[in-house]
């Protein structure tokens, strides 16, 4: 089969390689499509995977192509989603239904073979059946949507709340999709970009800031603080932003990792303590029963039109583009949003 190989940081190849093989309890699924996701950029490009070689990629849809002989949920033909984490199931946080805190997980993508291959073999118990009226391309951006939502759920949005969403990327578009769904009727986004910004009004954003051409704060706060923070960008500025324009007894909810130092102004930290806000991580995707209602919400989601994916997509490209194209990527040659990968 066809794969992009990580062989050191920086160099992605594609290559033929064998297919793999699976195990009495596992599936053997065609890829069909694989999302890129922002992780992957410095996965591939400065940090490497856990081990060498690796085939990158945990964003990805397909069909079953072979089973296992213990495998009686999913029969060849079978459209999927593969959730890609593989916990232990046996430590104290797997216990209590934390898959994305395992303390001795596996991973595809990251730290076994993934999704920018045509065969991967996974558990039958991280498929999750893809309806036939879902795309493969939906269906590979399940991962990031279930990512979002499970931050969301954390930080309580309820009808009528307002919220504000720093960072318009695919994260970004998910939660303000998810606060219009959960009932918050004031989602106000902010984003240096005026075309990610036009998406965001798209997915129900009812105001949209400019954080480039204008003092985000300030407008946020002439409107009136926000019940919800929610960022997404990992950009040190728009988190501490995200502590500055939340109301007293808020949520602030981090989605965004942290690429240099976060610097707390003494004022700022101040409005931490005596508002009592309440400050929120969120990693991964996943709760019980595994992979989690988060998947499964999604999968719903799309379903009855309530989650908007097909603007999110802003380039299809093919396995043999890859390597060029995750680098255009890393080095902001290209403009981009969701990037799919076709595997067909």
């Amino acid at each position: 089969m066809k794969a992009a190989v990580l062989h050191a940081p920086g160099d992605l190849r594609v290559e033929d390689v064998a297919i793999p093989t699976y195990a009495d309890d596992e599936v053997l699924v065609q890829v069909k499509a694989t999302g890129i996701c922002g992780s992957d950029l410095d996965r591939v490009m400065v940090t490497g995977t856990y081990r060498f070689p690796t085939i990158p990629g945990h964003e990805f849809s397909g069909v079953v192509a072979k089973v296992g002989q213990k495998v009686s949920a999913f029969a060849p033909g079978d459209r999927v989603a593969v959730a890609p984490i593989l916990p232990c199931f046996s430590c104290e946080f797997c216990q209590q239904g934390h898959y994305g805190q395992c303390n001795d997980y596996n991973y595809l993508g990251s730290r076994t073979n993934g999704g920018f291959a045509g065969f991967v073999a996974a558990p039958q118990r991280n498929l999750l059946r893809l309806p036939d009226n879902v795309s493969f391309e939906h269906g590979a951006m399940i991962e990031p949507a279930a990512v979002t939502l499970h931050g969301v759920m954390k930080a309580g949005i309820k009808a009528g709340d307002s919220v504000a969403v720093l960072g318009c990327g695919t994260l970004g578009l998910f939660a303000i999709q998810f606060a219009r769904i959960l009932g918050a009727t004031r989602i106000v986004a902010t984003d240096i970009a005026e075309d990610k910004l036009a998406l965001a009004k798209m997915m129900g954003a009812t105001h949209i800031i400019n954080s480039k051409t204008q003092d985000a704060v300030a407008a946020i706060r002439t409107q009136g603080a926000v019940d919800v923070a929610i960022e997404t960008a990992g950009v040190s500025l728009t988190q501490v932003q995200a502590l500055q324009i939340t109301q007293k007894q808020g949520n602030v909810l981090f989605l965004g990792s942290a690429h240099a130092d976060v610097v707390i102004a003494p004022h700022v930290f101040e409005h931490i303590i005596r508002n009592e806000l309440t400050l929120l991580g969120s990693w991964n995707s996943y709760s019980a029963p595994f992979p989690g209602r988060e998947w499964t919400a999604i999968i719903d989601y799309i379903q009855n039109g309530a989650l908007i994916m097909a603007p999110l997509m802003t380039h299809r490209i093919t396995l043999d583009d890859l390597p060029a194209f995750i680098r255009d990527m890393k080095h902001r040659v290209v403009s981009y949003n969701k990037v799919i990968v076709d595997m067909q």
